[in-house]
Protein backbone atom coordinates (compact mmCIF):
# COMPACT_ATOMS: atom_id res chain seq x y z
CA UNK A 1 0.00 0.00 0.00
CA UNK A 2 1.66 3.37 -0.97
CA UNK A 3 2.11 5.69 1.56
CA UNK A 4 0.34 9.12 1.58
CA UNK A 5 -0.93 8.58 -1.44
CA UNK A 6 -2.34 12.09 -3.69
CA UNK A 7 -4.08 11.70 -6.88
CA UNK A 8 -3.44 14.56 -9.96
CA UNK A 9 -4.73 16.05 -12.16
CA UNK A 10 -2.91 17.17 -15.59
CA UNK A 11 -3.33 20.77 -14.34
CA UNK A 12 -2.03 19.61 -10.73
CA UNK A 13 0.96 18.17 -12.17
CA UNK A 14 1.72 21.21 -14.05
CA UNK A 15 1.33 23.63 -11.26
CA UNK A 16 3.59 21.38 -9.06
CA UNK A 17 6.21 20.84 -11.67
CA UNK A 18 6.18 25.14 -11.82
CA UNK A 19 6.30 25.58 -8.14
CA UNK A 20 8.96 22.81 -7.86
CA UNK A 21 11.21 24.46 -10.57
CA UNK A 22 10.76 27.89 -8.70
CA UNK A 23 12.03 26.47 -5.08
CA UNK A 24 15.07 24.35 -6.75
CA UNK A 25 16.38 28.28 -8.01
CA UNK A 26 15.35 29.34 -4.36
CA UNK A 27 17.67 26.39 -3.49
CA UNK A 28 20.41 27.08 -5.50
CA UNK A 29 20.37 30.70 -3.13
CA UNK A 30 20.24 28.74 -0.48
CA UNK A 31 23.45 26.57 -1.48
CA UNK A 32 25.09 29.96 -2.05
CA UNK A 33 24.64 30.77 1.40
CA UNK A 34 25.32 27.64 2.68
CA UNK A 35 28.63 28.23 1.10
CA UNK A 36 28.51 31.78 2.05
CA UNK A 37 28.23 31.10 6.04
CA UNK A 38 31.15 28.52 5.82
CA UNK A 39 33.42 30.83 4.59
CA UNK A 40 32.51 33.11 6.84
CA UNK A 41 33.01 30.97 9.71
CA UNK A 42 36.57 29.78 8.46
CA UNK A 43 37.55 33.37 7.76
CA UNK A 44 36.87 33.78 11.36
CA UNK A 45 38.80 31.08 12.90
CA UNK A 46 41.81 31.21 10.91
CA UNK A 47 41.92 35.24 11.72
CA UNK A 48 42.49 33.73 15.13
CA UNK A 49 44.42 30.72 14.64
CA UNK A 50 47.37 31.96 16.60
CA UNK A 51 45.05 31.97 19.80
CA UNK A 52 44.17 27.69 18.97
CA UNK A 53 46.19 25.03 19.53
CA UNK A 54 44.03 23.41 16.06
CA UNK A 55 42.21 24.94 13.50
CA UNK A 56 38.54 23.46 14.33
CA UNK A 57 37.75 23.64 10.43
CA UNK A 58 35.38 20.73 9.88
CA UNK A 59 32.69 22.52 10.33
CA UNK A 60 33.25 25.29 7.94
CA UNK A 61 35.16 23.02 5.23
CA UNK A 62 31.28 20.71 5.63
CA UNK A 63 29.03 24.02 5.19
CA UNK A 64 31.32 24.85 2.11
CA UNK A 65 31.25 21.23 0.62
CA UNK A 66 27.31 21.35 0.81
CA UNK A 67 26.29 24.93 -0.18
CA UNK A 68 28.43 23.97 -3.39
CA UNK A 69 26.84 20.76 -4.07
CA UNK A 70 23.65 22.47 -3.50
CA UNK A 71 24.11 24.75 -6.25
CA UNK A 72 24.95 21.95 -8.43
CA UNK A 73 21.81 19.40 -7.18
CA UNK A 74 19.48 21.97 -7.49
CA UNK A 75 20.20 23.36 -10.68
CA UNK A 76 19.94 20.04 -11.98
CA UNK A 77 16.23 19.45 -10.11
CA UNK A 78 15.04 22.92 -11.55
CA UNK A 79 16.45 21.63 -15.26
CA UNK A 80 14.06 18.54 -14.53
CA UNK A 81 11.48 19.85 -12.85
CA UNK A 82 10.54 22.18 -15.91
CA UNK A 83 10.98 19.67 -18.32
CA UNK A 84 8.10 17.29 -16.11
CA UNK A 85 5.67 19.90 -17.44
CA UNK A 86 6.14 18.02 -21.15
CA UNK A 87 5.95 13.99 -20.53
CA UNK A 88 7.60 13.52 -24.27
CA UNK A 89 10.76 15.57 -22.20
CA UNK A 90 10.27 13.86 -18.90
CA UNK A 91 11.17 10.55 -21.05
CA UNK A 92 14.64 11.87 -20.54
CA UNK A 93 14.61 12.25 -17.33
CA UNK A 94 13.14 9.04 -16.33
CA UNK A 95 15.84 6.84 -16.02
CA UNK A 96 17.98 9.51 -13.91
CA UNK A 97 14.87 10.68 -11.59
CA UNK A 98 15.19 8.15 -9.10
CA UNK A 99 19.39 8.62 -8.47
CA UNK A 100 18.50 12.34 -8.22
CA UNK A 101 16.10 11.76 -5.32
CA UNK A 102 18.51 9.39 -3.48
CA UNK A 103 21.30 12.04 -4.12
CA UNK A 104 18.97 14.83 -2.99
CA UNK A 105 18.07 12.89 0.30
CA UNK A 106 22.03 12.05 1.35
CA UNK A 107 22.50 15.88 0.37
CA UNK A 108 19.68 16.84 2.57
CA UNK A 109 21.17 14.12 5.32
CA UNK A 110 24.30 16.08 5.06
CA UNK A 111 22.53 19.51 5.45
CA UNK A 112 21.42 18.06 8.68
CA UNK A 113 24.81 16.88 10.38
CA UNK A 114 25.82 20.50 9.23
CA UNK A 115 23.69 21.96 11.60
CA UNK A 116 24.21 19.20 14.18
CA UNK A 117 28.13 19.87 14.33
CA UNK A 118 27.60 23.62 14.37
CA UNK A 119 25.56 23.04 17.92
CA UNK A 120 28.34 20.36 18.66
CA UNK A 121 31.37 22.05 17.81
CA UNK A 122 31.73 23.77 21.37
CA UNK A 123 33.70 21.23 23.33
CA UNK A 124 36.30 20.87 20.60
CA UNK A 125 36.71 24.59 20.48
CA UNK A 126 36.91 24.95 23.88
CA UNK A 127 39.96 22.84 24.52
CA UNK A 128 41.62 24.00 21.40
CA UNK A 129 40.82 27.81 23.01
CA UNK A 130 42.83 26.69 25.98
CA UNK A 131 45.59 25.16 24.78
CA UNK A 132 46.39 27.70 22.18
CA UNK A 133 45.73 30.99 24.96
CA UNK A 134 48.19 29.64 27.38
CA UNK A 135 50.73 28.65 24.66
CA UNK A 136 49.85 32.17 23.64
CA UNK A 137 50.47 33.93 26.77
CA UNK A 138 53.62 32.27 27.27
CA UNK A 139 54.92 33.27 24.29
CA UNK A 140 54.05 36.72 25.11
CA UNK A 141 57.08 38.05 26.28
CA UNK A 142 59.06 36.74 23.20
CA UNK A 143 59.18 39.87 21.19
CA UNK A 144 62.56 39.43 19.99
CA UNK A 145 61.73 35.87 18.69
CA UNK A 146 61.55 34.89 15.04
CA UNK A 147 57.77 33.33 14.43
CA UNK A 148 56.95 34.74 18.40
CA UNK A 149 57.15 38.55 17.75
CA UNK A 150 53.46 39.34 16.86
CA UNK A 151 51.80 37.19 19.53
CA UNK A 152 52.16 40.22 22.01
CA UNK A 153 50.35 42.32 19.72
CA UNK A 154 47.57 39.57 18.62
CA UNK A 155 47.23 39.17 22.64
CA UNK A 156 47.06 42.95 23.40
CA UNK A 157 44.71 43.41 20.55
CA UNK A 158 42.15 40.24 21.61
CA UNK A 159 41.95 41.71 25.58
CA UNK A 160 41.06 45.16 24.30
CA UNK A 161 38.49 44.39 21.62
CA UNK A 162 36.64 41.24 23.74
CA UNK A 163 37.79 43.33 27.16
CA UNK A 164 38.90 39.88 28.59
CA UNK A 165 41.99 39.49 30.81
CA UNK A 166 44.16 36.10 30.51
CA UNK A 167 43.06 32.75 29.76
CA UNK A 168 40.63 31.91 32.51
CA UNK A 169 41.12 35.29 34.09
CA UNK A 170 43.23 38.00 35.26
CA UNK A 171 45.17 35.56 37.90
CA UNK A 172 46.23 33.29 34.71
CA UNK A 173 49.07 36.60 34.30
CA UNK A 174 50.66 35.69 37.96
CA UNK A 175 51.92 32.33 36.47
CA UNK A 176 53.19 34.06 33.52
CA UNK A 177 56.72 35.61 32.67
CA UNK A 178 55.56 38.48 30.42
CA UNK A 179 58.30 40.02 30.56
CA UNK A 180 61.42 39.59 28.17
CA UNK A 181 64.87 39.23 30.15
CA UNK A 182 66.25 41.83 27.72
CA UNK A 183 63.83 44.43 29.63
CA UNK A 184 64.91 43.37 32.99
CA UNK A 185 67.74 45.30 35.13
CA UNK A 186 69.89 42.24 36.33
CA UNK A 187 71.97 45.19 38.39
CA UNK A 188 68.34 45.40 40.58
CA UNK A 189 69.23 42.91 43.64
CA UNK A 190 65.05 42.98 43.51
CA UNK A 191 65.18 41.56 40.72
CA UNK A 192 67.85 39.22 40.57
CA UNK A 193 66.25 37.81 44.21
CA UNK A 194 62.65 37.35 42.45
CA UNK A 195 64.87 35.31 39.72
CA UNK A 196 66.30 33.30 42.40
CA UNK A 197 62.95 32.40 44.68
CA UNK A 198 61.45 31.12 41.62
CA UNK A 199 61.99 27.11 40.62
CA UNK A 200 62.15 27.64 36.87
CA UNK A 201 64.10 30.67 37.12
CA UNK A 202 60.87 32.67 35.62
CA UNK A 203 60.13 36.67 36.89
CA UNK A 204 56.68 36.38 38.02
CA UNK A 205 55.02 39.51 39.59
CA UNK A 206 51.44 40.04 40.57
CA UNK A 207 50.57 42.57 37.26
CA UNK A 208 49.00 42.22 34.00
CA UNK A 209 49.90 43.48 30.63
CA UNK A 210 48.11 47.07 30.26
CA UNK A 211 45.83 45.71 27.92
CA UNK A 212 43.87 44.11 30.31
CA UNK A 213 43.00 48.05 32.11
CA UNK A 214 38.88 48.49 31.66
CA UNK A 215 38.18 50.95 29.28
CA UNK A 216 35.36 52.22 31.69
CA UNK A 217 37.22 52.17 34.69
CA UNK A 218 36.95 55.84 36.27
CA UNK A 219 40.22 55.19 38.76
CA UNK A 220 43.54 55.22 36.69
CA UNK A 221 44.38 51.40 36.31
CA UNK A 222 46.55 49.45 38.75
CA UNK A 223 48.34 46.63 36.94
CA UNK A 224 51.58 46.23 38.85
CA UNK A 225 51.82 45.07 42.23
CA UNK A 226 47.53 44.23 41.89
CA UNK A 227 47.85 42.55 45.79
CA UNK A 228 49.12 44.80 47.54
CA UNK A 229 47.45 47.14 49.39
CA UNK A 230 49.76 49.32 50.74
CA UNK A 231 51.61 50.25 47.31
CA UNK A 232 47.79 52.21 45.85
CA UNK A 233 46.10 54.62 47.74
CA UNK A 234 42.78 54.00 49.01
CA UNK A 235 42.92 50.56 48.02
CA UNK A 236 41.70 46.90 48.93
CA UNK A 237 41.86 44.08 46.14
CA UNK A 238 39.65 41.91 48.05
CA UNK A 239 37.27 44.31 48.78
CA UNK A 240 37.14 46.77 45.68
CA UNK A 241 36.22 46.52 42.30
CA UNK A 242 39.08 46.33 40.51
CA UNK A 243 39.90 48.55 37.27
CA UNK A 244 40.95 45.18 35.42
CA UNK A 245 38.53 42.99 32.54
CA UNK A 246 37.33 40.15 34.92
CA UNK A 247 36.05 38.09 32.24
CA UNK A 248 38.69 35.26 30.83
CA UNK A 249 39.79 35.59 26.88
CA UNK A 250 38.82 31.72 26.49
CA UNK A 251 35.15 32.84 27.74
CA UNK A 252 34.77 35.73 25.60
CA UNK A 253 35.62 34.11 22.41
CA UNK A 254 33.61 30.92 23.33
CA UNK A 255 31.16 33.44 23.59
CA UNK A 256 31.61 34.63 20.24
CA UNK A 257 32.07 31.67 18.53
CA UNK A 258 29.13 30.41 20.25
CA UNK A 259 26.99 32.94 19.17
CA UNK A 260 28.31 32.75 15.35
CA UNK A 261 27.38 28.70 15.26
CA UNK A 262 23.91 28.46 17.04
CA UNK A 263 23.22 31.07 14.32
CA UNK A 264 24.33 29.40 11.15
CA UNK A 265 23.08 26.13 12.92
CA UNK A 266 19.64 28.07 13.07
CA UNK A 267 20.14 29.22 9.43
CA UNK A 268 21.07 25.82 8.53
CA UNK A 269 18.02 23.93 9.92
CA UNK A 270 15.85 26.14 8.37
CA UNK A 271 17.39 25.63 5.00
CA UNK A 272 17.56 21.74 6.06
CA UNK A 273 13.37 22.00 6.38
CA UNK A 274 13.10 23.50 2.91
CA UNK A 275 14.86 20.80 1.08
CA UNK A 276 13.13 18.46 2.71
CA UNK A 277 9.81 20.42 1.20
CA UNK A 278 11.28 20.12 -2.51
CA UNK A 279 12.17 16.77 -2.07
CA UNK A 280 8.98 15.69 -0.84
CA UNK A 281 7.26 17.43 -3.88
CA UNK A 282 9.90 15.54 -6.38
CA UNK A 283 8.80 12.37 -5.01
CA UNK A 284 5.09 12.91 -5.78
CA UNK A 285 6.01 14.43 -9.24
CA UNK A 286 8.77 11.73 -9.95
CA UNK A 287 5.79 8.90 -9.37
CA UNK A 288 3.01 10.69 -10.35
CA UNK A 289 4.79 11.34 -14.13
CA UNK A 290 5.53 7.77 -13.97
CA UNK A 291 2.15 6.42 -13.44
CA UNK A 292 0.69 9.27 -16.41
CA UNK A 293 3.39 6.79 -18.56
CA UNK A 294 2.34 3.98 -17.51
CA UNK A 295 -1.54 4.46 -18.06
CA UNK A 296 -0.65 6.05 -21.46
CA UNK A 297 -2.75 9.15 -21.31
CA UNK A 298 -0.59 12.56 -21.23
CA UNK A 299 -4.10 14.39 -19.48
CA UNK A 300 -5.59 11.78 -17.51
CA UNK A 301 -5.21 11.71 -13.46
CA UNK A 302 -2.73 9.95 -11.94
CA UNK A 303 -1.28 8.87 -8.65
CA UNK A 304 2.04 10.13 -6.27
CA UNK A 305 3.33 9.00 -2.96
CA UNK A 306 6.53 9.24 -0.57
CA UNK A 307 6.93 5.27 -0.76
CA UNK A 308 5.20 2.55 -3.20
CA UNK A 309 5.22 0.41 -0.17
CA UNK A 310 5.09 1.17 3.74
CA UNK A 311 7.84 1.87 5.34
CA UNK A 312 8.45 -1.82 6.88
CA UNK A 313 8.13 -3.62 3.39
CA UNK A 314 10.30 -0.91 1.61
CA UNK A 315 13.17 -1.35 4.79
CA UNK A 316 12.70 -5.01 4.24
CA UNK A 317 13.02 -5.02 0.36
CA UNK A 318 15.86 -2.49 0.46
CA UNK A 319 17.71 -5.21 3.13
CA UNK A 320 17.47 -7.89 0.45
CA UNK A 321 18.90 -6.01 -2.06
CA UNK A 322 21.97 -5.03 0.25
CA UNK A 323 21.91 -9.28 1.40
CA UNK A 324 21.67 -10.51 -2.10
CA UNK A 325 24.73 -7.80 -2.77
CA UNK A 326 26.99 -9.44 -0.25
CA UNK A 327 26.40 -13.11 -1.91
CA UNK A 328 28.34 -11.78 -4.74
CA UNK A 329 31.38 -12.22 -3.35
CA UNK A 330 31.08 -15.32 -1.61
CA UNK A 331 33.44 -18.04 -2.84
CA UNK A 332 30.97 -21.36 -4.05
CA UNK A 333 31.12 -24.18 -1.78
CA UNK A 334 31.42 -26.59 -4.31
CA UNK A 335 33.50 -29.56 -3.75
CA UNK A 336 34.07 -30.45 -7.25
CA UNK A 337 35.26 -26.65 -8.28
CA UNK A 338 38.76 -27.45 -8.33
CA UNK A 339 38.23 -31.26 -10.11
CA UNK A 340 39.22 -30.63 -14.13
CA UNK A 341 36.95 -31.68 -16.36
CA UNK A 342 36.89 -35.26 -18.48
CA UNK A 343 38.03 -33.52 -21.28
CA UNK A 344 40.60 -31.67 -20.27
CA UNK A 345 42.09 -34.86 -18.43
CA UNK A 346 41.83 -36.77 -21.97
CA UNK A 347 43.77 -34.32 -23.39
CA UNK A 348 46.34 -34.35 -20.85
CA UNK A 349 46.45 -38.02 -21.13
CA UNK A 350 46.88 -38.09 -25.28
CA UNK A 351 50.82 -39.41 -25.94
CA UNK A 352 52.00 -37.31 -28.97
CA UNK A 353 52.98 -39.64 -31.84
CA UNK A 354 56.22 -39.23 -33.05
CA UNK A 355 57.22 -38.79 -36.60
CA UNK A 356 58.72 -41.76 -38.93
CA UNK A 357 61.59 -39.84 -41.15
CA UNK A 358 60.68 -40.50 -44.73
CA UNK A 359 64.06 -42.33 -46.56
CA UNK A 360 64.79 -40.02 -49.61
Amino acid sequence: MAVLKVTFTKTNRDKLAQVLWVLNWVSVVTGVTLFSLGLFLKVEIVKRRELMSKEIVSVPNMLICVGTTACAINFLGGKICYDCVDTTKFLRWKLLMLPYIICTFFFTFCILVGALMCYSMRNDLEESLFLGLRDAMRYYKDTDMPGRCYIKRTMDMLQMQFQCCGNGGYRDWFHIQCISNRYLDMTDSEVVERLRSNVEGKYLIDGVPFSCCGLHSPRPCIQHQITNNSAHYNYDYQKEELNLNWRGCRQALLEHYTQIMQSIGLIVLIIWLFEVSVLTGVCYLQTAMENVLRLGDPDSESDGWLLENSIADTARYNFNIIKNLGKCYQVDDDPNIDVPSTSQQAQENVVPVKQIPVAR
